[in-house]
């Protein structure tokens, strides 16, 4: 079920596209499910015109995939594009991280790490996720760039669903954990040598993890 969208003074296709993509990549709308635009327009709370509106923003974003005379389904994950968001984001990330040692201040990476372990003692995977988005958000505004994480998360829904399905497995939260203290540590020695092979390692993960995920979920890939 999805929340109906808050409405505010921007366009309301502009809401209802963030709220299905939130959805898509939460996998509250999982790869290969069929789309009803009577269900999704009574469940958001929307008419029909901003709903389309933003189905067609989907499509063009390669998250849905529009049939005609079939209907409208979520995109399957792909792996080439998990691929290039991966590229994309390691490459953005160890920039990043070289930029952040220059900061002696990593308290509210501290906190955010504080974040997730009570997260993982809770199995609280959505809280997870948030914190985790934002501790590499914080090392981002600590290089003073920003819109280059914004640039990421642009790019990287395909790679996100994949590391949403990972979520589950008790030992890859602890072990997402472990490398995040490990980053946070290295920041805040200012090893930019150390610390940028560990941002390597872990924006690797959830690729490394993908044939695993496959074989269990077959239905939810392609290519």
């Amino acid at each position: 079920m999805l929340m109906p969208v808050l409405r505010s003074r921007g366009r309301a296709s502009d809401e209802v596209y963030a709220a299905l993509a939130t959805a898509i990549r939460d996998l509250r709308l999982t790869p290969g499910a069929t789309l009803s635009e009577t269900d999704l327009a009574e469940q958001l709370g929307v008419s029909r015109t901003p709903l389309r509106e933003a189905i067609a923003r989907l499509a063009d974003a390669g998250l849905v995939q529009v049939v005609p005379q079939v209907g409208t389904k979520v995109a399957l994950i792909g792996m080439s594009d998990v691929e290039e968001a991966r590229f994309v984001r390691e490459n953005l990330e160890v920039a990043a991280f070289a930029g952040a040692c220059g900061s002696n201040d990593v308290s509210r990476l501290r906190r955010l790490l504080d974040q997730q372990r009570v997260a993982v003692r809770a199995r609280d995977l959505d809280e997870f996720f948030a914190a985790d988005e934002a501790l590499h958000e914080q090392i981002f505004v600590m290089s003073g760039h920003p819109g280059a994480w914004q640039a990421v998360v642009r790019m990287k829904v395909q790679l996100d669903r994949l590391r949403r399905l990972s979520l589950p497995d008790p030992r890859t939260l602890r072990d997402l954990l472990a490398e995040h203290r490990a980053i946070v540590d290295a920041l805040d020695r200012g090893d930019v040598a150390g610390g940028s092979e560990l941002v390597r390692a872990h924006a690797r993960r959830a690729a490394a993890q993908a044939p695993a995920l496959r074989h269990d979920q077959p239905d939810y890939f392609t290519d």
